[in-house]
């Protein structure tokens, strides 16, 4: 299984970052698995400052499983912890 590293740039919103460097022909990642609300909705924004505690300015581990509106959504992994 493929594994790439990381480092995150920004936080978007609860299941999407972006990379400094492209992964798979882009920077955008979606948490696989993830189901938080959007930040338009009620705990959208706190479900974006949980992200950004867990892995803003972090290298993380990915395994991609797929792709989703441009982005590539992985598996994500912060100090070998999934990130949920």
């Amino acid at each position: 299984m493929m594994v790439i590293h990381r480092t995150v740039k920004r936080v978007v919103d609860g299941d999407t970052f972006e990379t400094y460097h492209k992964v798979n022909g882009s920077n955008f990642v979606r948490l696989a698995g993830a189901n938080v609300p959007e930040l338009h909705q009620f705990g959208g924004r706190e479900a974006k400052a949980k992200l950004t505690r867990q892995i803003q300015g972090r290298t993380v581990s990915l395994q991609p499983v797929g792709r989703s509106y441009g982005r590539v959504v992985a598996k994500v992994r912060s100090n070998r912890k999934l990130v949920r």
